[in-house]
Parts: C-alpha cells; structure tokens; sequence
C-alpha cells in the first residue's frame, strides 16, 4: 500500500512538472513570437491571473503596435495598473495621467485618475525625508477630489489627504523642537520661535498645535536667559505674552504645568509676586 502511494506522489508531482515547464515554455515562445494579437491574449490573461510580472513583458511588446486602435484603450489601463500592481508607483502615476488625457471620455477615467493620484500618495516618503512627493500627492489627490466630488473613492481620498497632511505638520513640528532643542548650542532659539510662528498659522487645526504654543513659549522664555541684560525683560515680558496664547487653549493640559513653573520664575525675574492659578 505505502508503496501505491509513493508511486501517486511520483506521478502527481511529474504532472506538475510538465504542466509548470510547459506553461512556462508557452510563455517564453510567446515572447518571441511575431503576432500582436496573440501576445495581447496572453497578456491579458496572465494578467487576469496575477501574474503581472510575465504580463508586463507582453505589454511593453504590444504597447507601441496597439497605439490609436480600438483595443488601446483597455490595454493602456491594464498596462498602467500592472505598474501599480507591482508596486512601481512612479511608473504607474505617470502611465495613469496619460491615459486620463489619451481617453478622457473612458468609463474607466475617474479609477484611472483615482489610481494616478495613489500612485504619489505611496511615493510619499516617511516625514524626516524631503517631502516633495507629498506635497505632489497632496496636489493630485485634492485634484481628484475637486473634480469627482461624488466620487466612490472620495472617503479613501479624504483619508490619504489627511494622513499627508499630518505628515508635513510632523515634519514642521520636528524641525521647530529641533530648533529649540539646539537653541543655547546654536543660538537658535530665534530660529525656533519663529518656526512655531509658522506652524501656527500654517497648521490652525492641527493636533501638534499645543506643541507650536508651548514650544514658543519656552524658547522665548530661553532666548530671555541668554540675552545681554539690557534685553532680558524686554524678551521675558513678550514671553508672558506667549504664555497667555498658550493658557487661553490649552489651560487644563500637561504642559500647563510646566508652563506655570516657568512663569513662576520669570515672575521672580521681573520682580512680581504674580503665581498662575
């Protein structure tokens, strides 16, 4: 019995085999083959199947011969959404552009346009690198949503948005810490205070906000300290001005703690007995 089965397993696995190298030999002749059609049929099919890799090949034979006919249409969007499926989004954001542009009245332009514009969106690299692709993706994506409102794939696009969004503010946020952070080795607390100016009116909804007022106020507070002494109250007082921005949203925070502490000291400083509440 043990020896049928042994026997089953050896005839099984050779089926395989020959099915493998054979499908495997189809293709590979197919490659070299001459006729357009028929390599636009596999292509279709392996793509169809997922194999986008071996579909790829085909295409890229086919592309140039199917230019301004009929079947270009379906073939271009394949092509372009092969590029996607493999994950090459610069390819596939490019390829989707054209193809709203070559067939703008294409039943398949507002997913072609959805699909250019997620092309950036995955090109959007993590927030401590160059955002340069994310601002694009933003644009794109803004774009899709301005020209299909009632779209399907609006939420999904409103998601992307938001999760671009709140990159770049990271991003500002991180350079302004960075700023303060180096402040008295650098003498950068100007730097800092200046970049959570920015953040505050470039981001008024953002949830880094309390970092922005906090994070002003404290390096304000700092550039007092280190200032020559004719300067020292001037800056400790536009400090106190920080402080009240900062109370007036964020009173029952973490940080108001911290801030309390510090007016605590620059009220020792300019001589006040005033102690926040």
């Amino acid at each position: 019995m043990h020896g049928i089965f042994k026997s089953m397993k050896k005839s099984i696995l050779l089926l395989l085999f020959i099915i493998v190298t054979s499908s495997c030999g189809e293709y590979q002749k197919m490659l070299r083959n001459p006729d357009s059609g028929l390599k636009y049929a596999m292509a279709e099919k392996m793509y169809n199947k997922g194999k986008y890799k071996k579909a790829l090949k085909l295409m890229e034979q086919v592309v140039p011969v199917y230019r301004g006919k009929p079947q270009a249409e379906k073939l271009m969007f394949m092509y372009s959404n092969t590029y996607y499926q493999l994950e090459d989004y610069y390819l596939s954001g490019y390829q989707f552009e054209r193809f709203v542009v070559s067939y703008p009245k294409s039943d398949s332009v507002e997913l072609a346009s959805y699909k250019s514009a997620s092309s950036y969106y995955e090109l959007s690299p993590i927030y401590s690198l160059d955002q340069t692709d994310t601002y694009i993706g933003l644009e794109k994506l803004q774009s899709f949503i301005d020209t299909y409102p009632n779209s399907e794939y609006r939420a999904e696009s409103n998601e992307k948005v938001n999760s671009l969004t709140l990159k770049l503010q990271k991003k500002d946020i991180e350079i302004a810490m960075q700023y303060l952070k180096t402040g008295l080795a650098l003498n950068s607390y100007k730097n800092a205070i200046a970049a959570f100016e920015n953040f505050i009116s470039d981001h008024p909804g953002s949830i880094y906000r309390i970092d922005a007022y906090y994070g002003r106020f404290q390096a304000q507070y700092e550039l007092a300290l280190q200032s020559v002494p004719q300067k020292v109250e001037e800056r400790l007082i536009k400090a106190l001005e920080y402080y009240d921005d900062f109370l007036k949203y964020f009173s029952e925070s973490e940080l108001s703690e911290q801030a309390n502490e510090i007016i605590i000291d620059i009220g020792i400083r300019l001589g006040t007995t005033e102690v926040p509440s």
